[in-house]
């Protein structure tokens, strides 16, 4: 990826984490991401609302074609999930201006498995903030704010807040670039 490239994915990124934090959202109707489904989209605003009062909506994680990657990983609302090479086992490395570009994939109650994802490979992690992180075969999992919509994975292969970032395949494992 160019220089020019990457620099325009950053800047996209950016102002998507601006735009999704300037809505209204005080009837829990919408999602950061967009769309309604009755607030339980397990987008990153009411995900960390959910799993901060531990009553929320429990996190899916299943499968999708994208692209030339394949079958990846994705949430509930079809947006590629990632893990982060910087993150130590379970634990995640992704705080602050990471987590704004890199929104983790938290969850209210115990992560469910969708279509194609394998439910003994789920699990969580305890983030600072007390929230609960979604795990797959070991790896915390986020979503990119440089994906515009479901079906894109314009994170994968890049590095970022300091180590690589890679969709991931329903094994857990990393897609062949």
């Amino acid at each position: 990826m160019n220089r020019f490239t990457y620099l325009l994915a950053m800047l996209a990124a950016v102002l998507a984490v601006a735009v999704a934090g300037c809505g209204d959202d005080s009837n829990g109707s919408g999602s950061a991401y967009g769309g309604t489904d009755g607030g339980n989209s397990g987008g990153t605003k009411q995900a960390t609302n959910a799993a901060a009062s531990g009553g929320g909506k429990a996190a899916v994680v299943a499968t999708a074609d994208v692209g030339d990657l394949g079958t990846i990983l994705v949430d509930s609302a079809g947006r590629t999930l990632y893990d982060f090479h910087k993150d130590k086992g379970t634990t995640s490395s992704c705080y602050g201006a990471c987590a704004q570009a890199w929104p983790p994939l938290l969850t209210g109650g115990k992560a469910k498995a969708g279509a194609g994802a394998a439910a003994e490979k789920l699990g969580t992690t305890q983030r600072k903030d007390e929230t609960a992180q979604v795990t797959y075969a070991g790896h915390p999992l986020y979503t990119y704010a440089g994906d515009a919509k479901p079906g894109e994975a314009n994170g994968n292969d890049i590095d970022q807040f300091g180590a690589e970032w890679y969709a991931l395949l329903p094994s857990g494992e990393e897609p062949e670039d």
